[in-house]
């Protein structure tokens, strides 16, 4: 009886001062385009480094298809409907998830993730890290940092037509089968992109206010935004702060707390912004490269552990 009674004592104290690691919440990861969930040298690297700084932890990187091959397929092909249908299968069938979990998204799995926060509101996301995601769609060609280059401008042209002022038939068929042209977004053309988007206009908001999509998204304890400072890829890079262009032009660039969906609060996140819900941080270098020693000290050891 005095045996019992000891060990039921060290559990207590175990607990009280946090020996306990059942409060460690898992971590669903969500890749960005043209990656896979796997791959060794991205995500299958990123899934390892959080599980050796965080001994016991349970990491899932989402699968979006039956094959790696066929993930990375999807990522530029699958309508982003079905996309998220999936990843909220997996995460709803997965037991190890079912107390709630904390997300990690890079490139466009950042955005998705979002919307998969705003759609469903079980198991619950509690800290939301977009590494690079477009929060804003994006307005430009992966390494055209110019608005005025004259290639650049012909190539936003054919994208502007081909998602917004096609044919009907035509410009779902593209939004359905593209997935980049699904986050396109014409900051000179605000009237045609509401009207044409079908998926990153309804997110954000911008049409209907959803308030399930705002319940939902407020329910996160934090939701992290990280921008690349020599962003490439991503244009403009501010998107990553859900910053966007002024309107009526594609040069100059406002905040997040200066743009319509912030001052109506469309979304939330002026109501966000004043709890400390969003973190904005920064960190040097192209998209999605940053150094370990970085991702632990920002990332992992704030928001994971």
């Amino acid at each position: 009886m005095k045996i019992i009674t000891f060990l039921c004592v060290l559990s207590l104290i175990g607990f009280v001062f946090g020996e306990n690691k059942t409060d460690i919440k898992p971590v669903v990861i969500w890749h960005g385009m043209g990656d896979s969930c796997c791959f060794p040298f991205s995500m299958g690297r990123i899934k390892k480094l959080i599980e050796r700084e965080v001994p016991g932890i349970y990491v899932l990187s989402l699968q979006i298809g039956d094959s790696i091959p066929s993930d990375v397929e999807n990522g530029y092909f699958m309508l982003v409907k079905k996309q998220l249908e999936i990843a909220h299968d997996l995460i709803v069938n997965d037991p190890k998830l079912k107390n709630g979990f904390n997300s990690l998204g890079f490139s466009q799995g950042g955005l998705f993730l979002r919307a998969l926060a705003q759609k469903y509101s079980s198991p619950a996301m509690y800290n939301l890290i977009s590494m690079g995601g477009p929060q804003q769609g994006v307005y430009g060609i992966p390494n055209c940092g110019s608005v005025a280059h004259e290639t650049c401008n012909y190539i936003r042209k054919l994208l502007n037509y081909a998602a917004y002022k096609s044919s009907f038939i035509f410009r779902r068929w593209v939004q359905n089968y593209l997935v980049q042209a699904t986050y396109w977004h014409d900051p000179l053309n605000e009237k045609e992109y509401r009207k044409g988007s079908i998926f990153l206009a309804d997110i954000n908001n911008e049409n209907v206010v959803n308030q399930t999509y705002i319940n939902n998204l407020q329910k996160l304890n934090k939701f992290v935004m990280v921008r690349f400072e020599n962003d490439t890829t991503v244009q403009p890079r501010d998107t990553e702060w859900f910053y966007w262009y002024k309107p009526g032009q594609a040069v100059e660039v406002q905040k997040l707390q200066d743009t319509y969906l912030y001052e109506e609060d469309r979304l939330g996140l002026k109501y966000m912004d004043e709890q400390k819900k969003l973190v904005f941080l920064e960190t040097p270098g192209d998209h999605l490269q940053f150094t370990d020693d970085w991702f632990v000290e920002n990332i992992i050891n704030k928001y994971f552990k």
